[in-house]
């Protein structure tokens, strides 16, 4: 087992996990020197010796408080759609995590065409520049610096961050953070000693909350003043075969038995998902965030498949993004494709347009 797959286990408070507690107290004592970088960044922007830079459009930022996955990427998604379709020009500016690129802006899609493979990238790039395939999407160290070039060379009229809260040199109109309703603050601690980026303090700087899983699991948060806030509906709306990209229809998994994988920020969300569409989960098994599949991790997969007498191999879009080099595989994979719905609709859209006018 892994450093990070012991620490995500005392994040969760697993039973059986560091039952001596050594682990905790090394991870609390690490935190302390994060904390103090932590405060201090913020302490800096918030008395104006750190600027943050404006940019001549509108910005929308999409994060989290946390690390791990609260549909981040389907709520970037969703609205740079809602922009396209309302005659705007959006561009989405990512970090690029996991991708190799090291250029100050990396063109990952022009709105035209995917420019870079994945491993460059990395897999939410692709995975949004498929999804809204008109739209430029761009990666790079800075967003400052990867903003200006979307508006100089595509003529960007409004610029869309994906994870980007603690992203603070460059000013956004509209900050949105997600937080999942039945642990938006983890643990309650921060880094490595639990999974929160900054103290919930932090969400003072947000203009609204997206929350996402159980609408009756949401509640207030302590010591934060109150945030319009809405709920995002995470919805399967097809199945994809992996290699050919023919769309089936979700009932297609009702009353299946199946092999489930996934190597992303909440793997247990994707399994509690299929088997809400009648899926019989057969096997499951989670990888880390972002990871890189090699043969011995698909050859694991086809035999715990085989062991079950699977019906069909599933795993998430994003994963599939991952896969694309072991064209075999792909054969035997399906994949599905999860949207955001953001409620109330309507009060969210008039939010949002009311930002970037």
């Amino acid at each position: 087992m892994s450093l990070e797959e012991m620490a995500r286990k005392v994040w969760n408070q697993e039973r059986g996990a560091d039952p001596a507690g050594v682990l905790r107290v090394v991870l609390s004592l690490l935190s302390l020197p994060y904390r103090g970088a932590v405060a201090t960044r913020n302490r800096l922007y918030d008395r104006s010796i750190l600027r943050q830079e404006r940019l001549p459009c509108p910005v929308i930022s999409v994060g989290n408080l946390t690390v791990g996955g609260t549909g981040k990427t389907p709520a970037v998604i969703l609205i740079a759609q809602m922009l396209k379709e309302k005659g705007r020009r959006p561009a989405v500016l990512s970090r690029g995590y996991g991708g190799t690129a090291r250029a100050p802006v990396n063109i990952v899609s022009d709105g035209r065409q995917i420019l870079m493979g994945w491993q460059e990238s990395g897999d939410e790039p692709i995975l949004i520049a498929k999804a809204v395939p008109e739209v430029p999407v761009l990666t790079g160290p800075e967003r400052v610096r990867i903003g200006r070039a979307a508006i100089e060379r595509y003529g960007a009229d409004a610029l869309v961050l994906d994870d980007a809260f603690q992203h603070r040199a460059l000013f956004r109109d509209l900050d949105i953070v997600m937080l999942d309703s039945a642990r938006p603050l983890g643990n309650g601690f921060l880094l490595p000693r639990g999974p929160l980026r900054e103290p919930q303090e932090a969400l003072r700087r947000a203009h609204l909350l997206i929350r996402t899983g159980d609408p009756e699991s949401d509640r207030p948060l302590p010591g934060v003043p109150p945030l319009p806030s809405f709920h995002g509906i995470h919805r399967p709306r097809e199945l994809v075969e992996a290699a050919t990209g023919r769309a089936l229809p979700i009932t297609e998994l009702s009353g299946k038995k199946v092999c489930a994988f996934a190597g992303i920020g909440n793997p247990e969300t994707f399994r509690r998902g299929l088997m809400g569409l009648g899926a019989e989960v057969a096997a499951f098994r989670a990888f880390p965030d972002h990871h890189p599949y090699r043969t011995s991790d698909l050859d694991a997969l086809r035999r715990l498949s085989a062991k079950n007498a699977a019906d069909r191999i599933v795993t998430t879009e994003k994963d599939g993004i991952r896969l694309a080099d072991f064209p075999d595989f792909l054969k035997e994979l399906s994949l599905l494709r999860i949207g955001m719905a953001i409620t109330p609709a309507d009060a969210f859209a008039e939010l949002l347009f009311s930002r970037v006018r």
